[in-house]
């Protein structure tokens, strides 16, 4: 007796980018408990045709916790579903503390991020070299607060590259606190909206105007925004592809002898 729950990362919305090992432990669970709000329903096709299917947008955790009593109790395997990835802004903690206190075994089941759907939809790398190698994962105080030093403003005067989650209900605000924080108006932003769902969206734009163009699409939610010079960097390169830079499965070939060989 003992049960288990599996908090497994759907990704962001294709249901084609859910894991390997996600989609197999969807298939091995008694309950799959899962939120139509936020994870493609085609990730049901994964699940046992003797599975109980929960779905979750107006439950709290206290009416989850009788599920993962049962699971206990009846020796359940439970499959919770979470959008993205659980250790990014999944609620996850307050669930893994409540199978603690009641005994039920818990795993954590990684999935692919928005953050990387989001910058593969707008086909960039986030890391430029030399010119960004920083990302901050972070998102505006509303309903929930930051905790101190984390605004923000404070994060924009690092001048990184910042990706900025459940912060698209009031883009005028964010626009104000990243120039505050010494952001130029002409700064490269990025807006996401519903990253690898059918109904995609993008915009590519300047900080400057950042508020308008949101506000013109009529995001509030489920939009990532991305910000910073890396956005529109080019003309850089990794030194690890450079023929001049050693590293343990490469020697370094001359200036002159990497030339030769390029052309």
């Amino acid at each position: 007796m003992g049960g288990r729950v599996w908090f497994i990362g759907a990704g962001p919305g294709s249901p084609d980018l859910l894991t390997v090992r996600g989609a197999r432990l969807i298939g091995e669970a008694d309950v799959v408990i899962w939120a139509r709000s936020l994870v493609h329903g085609d990730v049901l096709e994964y699940a046992s045709s003797r599975a109980e299917i929960v779905e979750s947008t107006t439950i709290p955790l206290e009416g989850v916790r009788h599920l993962y009593e049962r699971a206990v109790d009846e020796d359940l395997k439970v499959a919770r579903v979470h959008s993205g990835d659980p250790s990014l802004y999944g609620a996850v903690m307050e669930q893994i503390e409540l199978c603690e206190e009641i005994g039920l075994d818990w795993e954590i089941v990684p999935g692919v991020s928005s953050l990387g759907a989001a910058a593969a939809a707008i086909g960039r790398e986030l890391t430029v070299p030399e010119i960004s190698q920083s990302v901050i994962l972070t998102r505006r105080a509303s309903r929930t607060p930051m905790p101190e030093g984390e605004e923000i403003s404070s994060f924009a005067r690092h001048g990184t590259t910042m990706a900025i989650f459940l912060s698209a209900a009031k883009p005028r605000a964010l626009q104000q606190e990243l120039m505050e924080g010494g952001y130029a108006p002409e700064t490269p932003c990025a807006v996401v909206y519903r990253a690898s769902w059918p109904d995609e969206e993008v915009i590519e734009c300047r900080l400057a105007e950042l508020a308008d163009r949101v506000r013109e699409a009529g995001f509030t939610r489920q939009a990532l925004i991305l910000v910073g010079p890396g956005l529109g960097a080019g003309g850089t390169r990794s030194h690890l592809y450079s023929p001049e830079f050693s590293h343990m499965f490469r020697r370094a070939k001359p200036a002159e002898e990497g030339a030769d060989a390029a052309t």
